[in-house]
């Protein structure tokens, strides 16, 4: 039964790892992108964009 609670009390520490694997995944060709400086423009200005679109539309969501 022991074995169980340790086994059990590793799930969460495995989840926050994998997470944190896989969000550095994803971001790794934003990286790359930010190293270029002809691209480093085009990748601020579409996060604004995308930052202000989605302000939008919560916005609207709500109500507010």
């Amino acid at each position: 039964m022991n074995d169980f609670w340790t086994n059990i009390s590793r799930y969460p520490r495995f989840f926050i790892s994998s997470l944190a694997g896989l969000i550095l995944i994803i971001l790794a060709p934003f990286r790359n992108l930010f190293k270029i400086p002809k691209l480093r423009i085009f990748l601020i200005i579409n996060f604004s964009l995308f930052c202000l679109l989605l302000h939008l539309i919560i916005q609207n969501m709500t109500g507010l």
